[in-house]
């Protein structure tokens, strides 16, 4: 019993952190789409995109092996939308203003929840 306890809890570990990758990764997508929107970085910007697309799927799919869809998703979507959100302010010279950041921190309050809850 011990033994499959164990073994349950490595599995439901290794699912959060499929899905904490899939997330980041789902931060590469549109960054490749926003560099597809330039002529010398197009393919590649499209390439990176269907790349990052494709990694995430298949994180988030080994994720959800242990994870309810819901919650899954969730917390994909939101680590991806507060990382694209930062990205975005660093690099690409998106607005920024405590507002947003307040929104990004809401974001990140309930991926925690969601997981505290698990």
């Amino acid at each position: 019993v011990i033994v499959d306890d164990e073994r349950e809890e490595r599995d439901r570990l290794v699912s959060w952190i499929y899905l904490i990758v899939a997330g980041l990764l789902e931060i590469g997508w549109p960054v490749g789409l926003k560099m597809s929107q330039e002529a010398e970085t197009r393919v590649m910007g499209i390439l990176l995109a269907v790349g990052f697309m494709a990694a995430s799927g298949f994180c988030l799919w080994m994720a959800q092996k242990q994870i309810p869809i819901g919650t899954a998703y969730a917390v994909w979507t939101g680590i991806g939308a507060a990382g694209t959100f930062l990205v975005g302010v660093m690099f690409y010279g998106d607005p920024s203003s405590l507002a947003r950041y307040f929104g990004v921190a809401l974001i990140v309050a309930g991926v925690v929840v969601l997981k505290l809850a698990h």
